[in-house]
């Protein structure tokens, strides 16, 4: 399970968080408390919930969960004065409070064919609230493979150069690059991807040209 929220994907089952193409660097203890308040996002969390599930109920000064609190938001882009994700209730606790998509892993236990008609039965996901877009790996006209190294690079620079944006909403590349290899609509990957903008393009050597459509 993967969660994607502004420009980071938090990736439960590898527990790893990416910004972008960049793997962010999280302790274990971090990484539980963000996982805690993304699974239970719909609510508010308090002090004691989370001392029990982070910390198994041992005791734990206010300092300790504040500095636990802390790192969790510098780990996402967020801080305490601006609180975009992690939101602080005076008196009752915290909620994460992101836009936040959910998605499954595509090469998973089920087979890519199955992914798929998993994928067409899936609702499209709605439009965040911020200008968003999705940058599609370029397709490698030169037929040369270390073209395909050159091409991949260049999309993962695109991907972290947008993510610099706070006022942009930019999936993933683990996200965009499922639609590696396959004939796409662009308008349907909109849609699926839950983004207003994707960018495509071309890469070779004797013709270099990029692409890029309004979904």
């Amino acid at each position: 399970m993967r969660y994607l929220f502004g420009e980071y994907a938090f990736d439960v089952d590898r527990r790893e968080v990416h910004r972008g193409a960049d793997i962010v660097s999280v302790a274990p203890q971090v990484f539980d408390l963000i996982n805690y308040l993304l699974r239970n996002r719909e609510r508010v969390v308090s002090k004691d919930d989370l001392i029990k599930a982070i910390w198994n109920g041992r005791s734990v000064s206010d300092a300790a969960l504040t500095t636990r609190l802390n790192a969790a938001r510098i780990a996402i882009g967020d801080s305490g004065e601006e609180q975009r994700f992690i939101k602080t209730l005076p008196r009752k606790g915290f909620r994460f409070v992101g836009a936040v998509q959910e998605a499954l892993d595509p090469l998973g236990t089920q087979q890519v064919t199955e992914n798929r008609q998993v994928e067409l039965q899936q609702p499209d996901l709605a439009l965040p609230d911020k200008p968003s877009i999705a940058v599609l790996p370029f397709e490698n006209m030169s037929g040369d493979p270390e073209h395909e190294f050159f091409a991949e690079g260049m999309v993962e620079e695109i991907i972290t150069a947008l993510s610099r944006f706070k006022s942009l909403f930019v999936i993933a590349r683990n996200s965009s690059f499922t639609f590696k290899g396959r004939a796409v609509d662009i308008k349907e990957v909109g849609r699926r991807l839950g983004v207003r903008y994707v960018l495509g393009g071309l890469c070779g050597r004797r013709r270099g040209k990029f692409a890029s459509q309004d979904s």
